[in-house]
């Protein structure tokens, strides 16, 4: 799903002013759209936690990468699980800063959330998150989930949409992460939405080797999948399309805690928010995941080619 009306705004506070109009999807390049609940302060440095997939682990290293040339200290706690472990740590301390995704986000804080486009989402997160949180500007880059097939399996039960999964109820295998079997964008949304019952669920992992292995292998006859992951085209796999749009829209957003969140931090990554796109995101994916690059060095590699790393302007 790409949803590419770009709208601003960002605002963490329950009282949420109308949003901005903004080509690039950020209110202001100045990192000012948020409106946090109190001062924040990036002077004892920031501690970036990212979840258990590549993409995530690319994202906070490009943000540990902009910041640090913005001036301020950063650690990067990579791999640490799913948004169950992850949010709780940010409340906690444990870490201050993590790469998010709009609609998933909301999906997690608020699960009735009917919100899809971008500007919509951003007010609604900034009612749905806890106090002590706050959402900074989003950017171009988006990631959406997605759940495919092979080419032979969309053939041969006649699979083009979401809705057409409901055709075959109790024939078909979903395998995606274990947390997928509770979520709203995963079995329990497609039985609401769409009416579709499988006959088992396999915990497999987050668009990553178990759950791609297993697709084509034919031990899963549908996969849950994220639209940057480039064996979709490579595989020639179907993704099938979302026509009640059960899958929100999927820009990447920082999510900080209000103590981090000053000026500084704000600024360093809008730009980064700014430069970013889904298409570069998608090489960064395959730079990890196909040429067995180290996702720090991918990502300050990308961050020293755009320009981010010359330091705060």
């Amino acid at each position: 799903m790409n949803r590419r009306t770009l709208l601003g705004g960002l605002f963490a506070a329950a009282s949420v002013p109308a949003l901005a109009a903004c080509g690039s999807g950020i209110t202001s390049l100045d990192g000012q759209g948020s409106v946090g609940s109190g001062a924040g302060s990036s002077k004892n440095g920031i501690t970036i936690g990212t979840a258990n997939f590549t993409e995530n682990q690319v994202l906070g290293y490009l943000y540990a990468a902009v910041l640090e040339a913005a001036g301020v200290k950063t650690t990067v706690r990579p791999n640490l699980g799913t948004r169950e472990i992850l949010i709780p740590a940010l409340k906690g301390g444990d870490i201050d800063l993590l790469p998010e995704y709009q609609g998933a986000l909301l999906h997690y804080l608020a699960p009735k959330a009917t919100a899809t486009e971008e500007g919509e989402m951003q007010n609604a997160l900034a009612i749905a998150l806890p106090q002590g949180l706050q959402v900074l500007p989003y950017g171009m880059a988006e990631d959406s989930d997605a759940f495919a097939v092979t080419r032979e399996t969309a053939e041969k039960y006649g699979l083009r949409t979401l809705a057409d999964l409901a055709k075959h109820n109790g024939k078909l295998i979903l395998g995606a992460a274990p947390e997928v079997k509770k979520r709203e964008v995963g079995v329990v949304g497609l039985k609401d939405v769409y009416g579709v019952e499988f006959k088992e669920f396999k915990s497999l992992d987050s668009s990553g080797p178990l759950v791609k292995g297993a697709l084509k292998k034919g031990d899963v006859d549908v996969a849950n999948l994220f639209t940057t992951d480039t064996d979709i085209q490579t595989e020639g796999w179907v993704v099938l399309t979302d026509p009640k749009n059960l899958i929100p829209g999927q820009h990447v957003v920082p999510l900080i805690a209000d103590r981090r969140a000053d000026s500084t931090v704000r600024k360093a990554l809008a730009e980064l928010g700014n430069v970013l796109t889904t298409e570069d995101l998608t090489e960064l994916n395959r730079q990890v995941d196909k040429d067995k690059k180290d996702p720090e060095d991918v990502a300050r590699a990308y961050a020293e080619k755009k320009g981010l790393t010359k330091g705060s302007s």
